[in-house]
């Protein structure tokens, strides 16, 4: 009887050595230190991802997602605001943790963004915001556009000198970001003509570019016929800004009309070291991609966290592109 006794208590004492003095019977296992506990899915809408911009956020933002635990599902609204809601109707069905959206229309997305908002589940955008009526944002991380519209002004100030002359402007106004780029643009305008009767800078034209590179090309092209004295063009992203560069290579105009663009991808970049573009404010959607990644986590941790965050951009000129490593 001892010997049994003592049998079953070296077991038992055993057992609680290895498990851990902690261990409570039917709890559950602790998860392989370094890995992530399981957080749900995180549904990511992008505007489109052909443009290298929203590819890069929907990269980092998969990136950051997965060290905090997250699953990312990825849809292409590829620009159709319709697409881009279905989207969302598929987010909910599939009960995700949060969604994320580059919106394709800031005014017509507030429809699917409500069906999200009744479901419970919170809606966060990111570079491109939602200003849909009784829409519920949780948070937004986007680029401090019109600042950096108003370094756009600057830099084509710059680029036009004491001459100063007639500017086209390549819009997209479907996106909130563009109209706050446009007005910083502007108002730097504004200021530097108030009060001078030479060498003012005046927006001869607003034309739809699309933020694409053959929409830019058209609407650059029929500028330059309608505006033969045209000194500047500022595009509101970088396809746009090389569609306008073929449009002025075309029609012999490379000299004669300075190009501002915006964003800062390599390709625009690139066109910066090469002389096509003049400079650009630049923004950096890796740090979107991982902070709107962040909140998410805070929000649904109940802690605090910036619900409009705004990164500032920074001007990218021709120097800088000559000591750029990422640049051949």
């Amino acid at each position: 009887m001892k010997q049994a006794f003592s049998l079953v208590t070296l077991c038992v004492l055993a057992a609680a050595f290895w498990t851990g003095c902690d261990s409570q019977p039917g709890s559950p296992p602790k998860p392989a230190a370094g890995k992530p506990v399981a957080r749900g899915t995180i549904g990511f809408s992008a505007l489109t991802l052909k443009n290298p911009f929203f590819k890069i956020i929907a990269d980092s933002l998969t990136a950051e997602a997965r060290k905090q635990g997250f699953e990312v599902v990825v849809s292409d609204a590829e620009r159709d605001v319709n697409e881009q809601s279905k989207h969302v109707d598929n987010f909910i069905a599939q009960k995700v943790s949060a969604i994320v959206l580059n919106p394709a229309d800031r005014v017509a997305i507030g429809a699917a963004v409500k069906k999200a908002n009744a479901a419970g589940i919170p809606v966060f955008t990111c570079d491109l915001e939602c200003v849909a009526e009784g829409a519920k944002i949780a948070g937004h991380v986007g680029t401090d556009n019109f600042q950096g519209g108003r370094l756009a002004g600057q830099a084509m100030i710059e680029a036009l000198g004491a001459a100063g002359g007639k500017v086209l402007v390549l819009h997209f106004k479907q996106a909130n970001s563009c109209v706050m780029r446009v007005q910083g643009f502007r108002e730097v305008l504004d200021s530097h003509n108030k009060g001078r009767a030479d060498g003012r800078v005046e927006v001869a034209a607003e034309l739809e570019g699309g933020g694409l590179q053959d929409a830019g090309f058209r609407a650059a092209a029929d500028a330059l016929q309608a505006h033969k004295d045209l000194a500047g063009i500022f595009a509101i992203n970088d396809p746009s800004a090389l569609g306008a560069w073929t449009a002025l290579k075309q029609a012999n105009k490379t000299d004669q009309v300075k190009l501002v663009g915006f964003d800062g991808q390599i390709e625009g970049k690139q066109a910066i070291k090469e002389g096509k573009i003049f400079a650009d404010p630049i923004q950096f959607p890796e740090q979107m991609g991982v902070v709107i990644v962040q909140h998410i986590g805070k929000y649904l941790n109940g802690d605090a966290f910036p619900t409009n965050m705004l990164i500032p951009t920074q001007l990218y000129r021709r120097a800088d592109a000559e000591k750029d490593p990422a640049l051949k």
